[in-house]
């Protein structure tokens, strides 16, 4: 019975971080940008020093959904959504350069350009700074021009352009922060590189795309498997007790 036991907790166990995986997906249902998680689930032997006479759950995140959330127009001038492929780079909390489709774009008191979650937007040579203006524009490529403060209406200064990249999605992968990082890059190569055939569009940004319908249903579904584990670890332990006093009688 202790094999039964050990399946049926197991399974349980994973169900409920299998849950907080769609939770997660389905918390972040409006979030800008957001790339929902797939989950699986397969089973696992127990390996030792012998032949595995035990075998357990095992619950995944194989990878990301990448494909593209649905275009919601905003009309401000710094929302942007990339066309197609491709991520934005941006600095992480731990200083180190991350990805992300998050185009919802806002600038600071001091200058910086930060997106939604306050991450310092990067450039062609480091997080973006701009001088006071009084109008900004974003191309198609990323070009950031903007008419300084106190400047007639035609005079326009290009100054930085905002980093894209396309790297290889078979190699991104999700942090617990939400941003993506590659698994392997090119031996001298510490970030990746912009990409200049990459287009954005202004004044829009990406939504979510996570389906809520789903995400609940498959929140649903983990419950009432958890629920057949929890009985299935119940009955073991009455098929144990019966056994028990089966021996005691002989």
């Amino acid at each position: 019975m202790d094999r039964a036991i050990y399946i049926a907790m197991s399974g349980a166990k994973q169900n409920m971080w299998s849950q907080t995986a769609h939770s997660n997906n389905l918390a972040n249902a409006r979030t800008t940008g957001f790339k929902a998680d797939w989950t699986q689930a397969r089973s696992m032997p127990v390996w030792g020093e012998h032949y595995p006479t035990r075998a357990y759950a095992l619950a995944e995140r194989p990878a990301s959904d990448f494909n593209d959330g649905a275009l919601v127009e905003t009309g401000n001038d710094l929302d942007l959504a990339i066309q197609g492929d491709g991520f934005f780079a941006v600095q992480s909390q731990t200083g180190e350069e991350a990805y992300t489709r998050r185009g919802d774009l806002s600038v600071t008191p001091l200058g910086q350009l930060i997106n939604g979650e306050g991450l310092p937007v990067i450039g062609g040579g480091g997080p973006i700074v701009l001088p006071e203006f009084e109008k900004i524009h974003i191309g198609e490529d990323g070009t950031i021009s903007i008419r300084p403060a106190g400047a007639g209406p035609n005079a326009l200064a290009v100054i930085d352009q905002i980093k894209i990249v396309d790297p290889d999605l078979q190699t991104m992968d999700k942090g617990t922060d939400g941003l993506f990082r590659p698994l392997e890059l090119p031996p001298g190569v510490a970030v990746l590189p912009a990409d200049p055939n990459l287009r954005v569009a202004s004044g829009f940004i990406e939504g979510s795309n996570v389906n809520s319908v789903n995400e609940l249903t498959s929140i649903l579904s983990l419950s009432r498997q958890y629920e057949i584990q929890v009985k299935m670890m119940k009955t073991a332990e009455d098929v144990s007790k019966a056994s028990e006093r089966i021996l005691q009688i002989s």
